[in-house]
């Protein structure tokens, strides 16, 4: 029957500009971490979106290779040892490497645009509009545009669309400048360390770097035959060849990467920091409400305490007030996080997206954050004493 009144609730209302303040700091704290986890995880997924294009169950790579972003090259020799296997369905050699892009609409500006190239006769990539362009890399000196690149490149999918093809100049610092044309398009999308995505043929590749000696490769794509297990034949393949280069199933080099971009530069740590700094935010903002609440309250406790209520009563009080908190600082901060990661991805064309997991998750660090300050503010109960106060 005492807990019929909703003394909690009646406690947090009565000052009505310190209940705004407290929801106003926790929804602080819940848009902070959730931002943080949003530009994390889009952190992590346009990063593996070059691997996750790629058709293939085994992948070789140079030792030497750190990310994506920094690719060294070994010997396709290595690439073509794997077709001894019977398990192999095909292989194909894939060149990487970064040139200067002239935005045709103004050609004095130039970019760092990131180019594919690969073996023209395999089904190398799952991307969307890919399958009905390809095959006009055949032409010399042709490309395909990556849609959603950054908007510094030109108005390249809207030239492509009214004119057929778009032409400009590709000029890799090393061998002067080459002028190429857009023949299609595909959808990749941009990451922290790439704004936009080229993709072309072996050979237009080859033109393009024409300083590259040939031979060398950045990744060595081997698709397995169906039902072939890959990390079975990862480890045969390790016996047959030299240790000069690095074999990863394809999952393995999406957490190569993903680990490259989490422990080896600044950008992880600051992200997983600025959770922790939301979850101290919203902490020290529920502790101080608490506190204070129960401090001006302390006589109405002891009171109560001495009609017979128990210890427990008020622990429990406590923590229904921050369960409440909790609640209402939770459901702004949502909604203005969602609406922050749609203008994010609008401004970046970074997958930002609000998930379900990570819904949760702030959800939890939220009620986290609240019992903590609540389990920290029950310390003051101790002071309601019937026989100090009175």
């Amino acid at each position: 029957m005492r807990f019929k009144t909703p003394l909690a609730w009646l406690q947090l209302k009565y000052e009505k500009m310190r209940l705004w303040v407290a929801i106003a700091g926790i929804s602080f704290a819940v848009v902070l971490m959730f931002m943080q986890l949003g530009f994390q995880a889009a952190l992590f997924d346009s990063a593996v979106q070059v691997q996750n294009s790629f058709n293939g169950d085994v992948f070789l790579l140079s030792p030497r290779s750190t990310a994506l972003i920094a690719m060294k090259g070994f010997s396709e020799r290595r690439l073509y040892q794997a077709l001894k296997f019977p398990e192999v369905e095909y292989i194909a050699p894939i060149y990487l490497g970064f040139a200067q892009w002239k935005n045709p609409d103004k050609p004095t500006y130039w970019r760092n645009i990131h180019i594919i190239g690969f073996d023209i006769r395999y089904p190398v990539f799952n991307l969307p509009n890919f399958d009905a362009n390809y095959q006009k890399l055949q032409q010399p000196d042709v490309v395909l545009f990556d849609s959603a690149s950054r908007p510094e490149f030109g108005n390249i999918v809207k030239d492509f669309k009214t004119k057929g093809n778009v032409q400009t100049e590709i000029d890799n610092l090393s061998s002067g400048s080459r002028r190429t044309q857009v023949v299609g398009l595909f959808q990749l999308g941009t990451s922290f360390g790439i704004d936009g995505n080229l993709i072309t043929s072996q050979l237009n590749f080859l033109r393009i770097f024409s300083q590259r000696q040939k031979g060398l490769i950045e990744v060595g794509l081997i698709k397995l035959k169906s039902g072939i297990n890959a990390d079975q034949f990862k480890q045969k393949l390790q016996i047959a060849l030299l240790p000069d280069v690095i074999i990863l199933t394809k999952q393995e080099w999406i957490d190569f990467e993903k680990n490259y971009w989490m422990t080896s530069t600044a950008i992880g740590f600051i992200f997983t920091l600025g959770v922790g700094m939301g979850l101290i935010v919203g902490i020290v903002v529920v502790y101080q409400i608490l506190y204070t609440d129960v401090t001006e309250h302390l006589h109405e406790y002891a009171t109560l305490k001495a009609i017979g209520y128990k210890h427990h009563y008020f622990l429990f009080l406590v923590f229904q007030e921050a369960f409440i908190l909790a609640i209402l600082g939770y459901v702004p901060g949502f909604l203005v996080a969602s609406g922050l990661y749609h203008l994010a991805k609008q401004a970046t064309l970074l997958p930002i997206m609000m998930t379900q997991e990570r819904i949760l998750l702030v959800f939890s660090l939220t009620l986290l954050m609240c019992f903590l300050a609540g389990a920290i503010a029950i310390q003051k109960l101790q002071a309601a004493d019937p026989a100090d106060i009175f």
